[in-house]
């Protein structure tokens, strides 16, 4: 009887000790992560991915990791941000591939890519072709002591505002436009006066006449940031973004410190803030346009066929170029074109025609 006591007794002290404290969990140390943006956190899809992430993260921990987000500019500028992580000023950071663009030519093509794979085809390449472990060996051989994890997408973004109609390319000669990544490449290569301000600059900019036309991101995104209140034009498609990645950048010696538990927590919580990224910026656009239309005299524009068929061309005259210069852009564009020619055939089986195109 005593012996059946002292069993039961010590199958009740282990449940209690498995179920009441993961030992695992305790002996964990707790990280903080002090994560600068170059979003705003009002910034549908942009800069609410990371609230997201911060609200959840703590509680999915139990407590042994914690996010601190910081508006853009107030811990570290935007554009600083890579080299901020990787020198330990700061232990963690979200931000966007092309904005090092000037610091790793062709850095872009982890974000978006002209006329490339819209949102499933590009997550398809990043998790189950090469993309996710090109993406890490970009910043390996740039120097840059950080571990990337691809956290947040959205669907297309728009064309363009602009302060007058584009009939053809000549129109863009001599434009004064602020354009992303590998499309500024583009619209540089047809004329343009290409500069990239951060998001916060851009209104300024157009009322001042300092640009004569943007692009920033997503019909709901560029309405809070007013531009329909200057350029009446909004040109469709996003040709230059049929999806955009956003990335999570920690700095490897806060990574390489972390638990495993850890480090598979944040690839988790990245993934489901991808997939709630798209969810979400998907289900605010029409609401949007309408409003842009119906309240604020906006125009919605399709570029033409052949406006379409000369961006087509000059990209890819742009990635030959970039071929030859950058090493690490040719390997990497020769791989996603690989990956899409595989694709193809679900590509052109796969889906109904939509849009001005049906």
């Amino acid at each position: 009887m005593q012996k059946r006591s002292i069993t039961i007794l010590s199958l009740f002290v282990f449940i209690t000790v498995l179920f009441s404290s993961n030992p695992l969990v305790a002996a964990e140390k707790p990280v903080l992560l002090k994560v600068p943006t170059t979003f705003a956190a009002t910034l549908p899809g942009l800069g609410t991915t990371t609230t997201w992430i911060a609200e959840r993260l703590h509680i999915a921990s139990n407590g042994s990791l914690k996010m601190k987000i910081y508006e853009p500019g107030k811990l570290v500028a935007p554009f600083e941000i890579l080299g901020a992580v990787s020198t330990g000023k700061v232990n963690a950071g979200y931000s966007i591939s092309g904005y090092w663009e000037g610091k790793i030519p062709g850095s872009s093509v982890f974000s978006t890519i002209p006329f490339g794979p819209e949102a499933g085809e590009f997550l398809a390449w990043m998790y189950y072709g090469n993309g996710r472990k090109l993406y890490q060996k970009m910043y390996d051989d740039a120097g840059y002591n950080v571990h990337v994890i691809p956290c947040g997408i959205i669907a297309p973004e728009t064309g363009g505002w602009f302060k007058k109609e584009i009939n053809t390319v000549e129109d863009l000669k001599g434009l004064k436009i602020r354009y992303y990544g590998l499309g500024g490449k583009v619209m540089q290569k047809l004329g343009a006066s290409v500069s990239l301000l951060p998001g916060g600059e851009i209104f300024a900019a157009l009322e001042k006449n300092a640009l004569d036309a943007t692009e920033f991101s997503m019909p709901a995104i560029d309405q809070l940031l007013g531009f329909h209140k200057i350029a009446k034009m909004n040109y469709f498609p996003g040709w230059h973004q049929q999806a955009t990645l956003f990335e999570l950048l920690i700095n490897k010696d806060t990574w390489n410190s972390m638990s495993e538990s850890q480090q598979m927590l944040m690839e988790i919580i990245c993934k489901a803030a991808t997939t709630d990224a798209f969810a979400f910026t998907e289900a605010i656009q029409a609401k949007a346009m309408t409003e842009n239309v119906e309240k604020h005299g906006v125009t919605n524009k399709y570029y033409s066929k052949e406006i379409l068929a000369e961006f087509e061309k000059a990209w890819y005259e742009v990635a030959a170029e970039l071929s030859t210069t950058s090493p690490f852009f040719k390997e990497t564009w020769e791989d996603l074109i690989a990956f899409r020619g595989q694709y193809e055939i679900w590509a052109k089986y796969a889906f109904l025609p939509r849009g001005l195109d049906k």
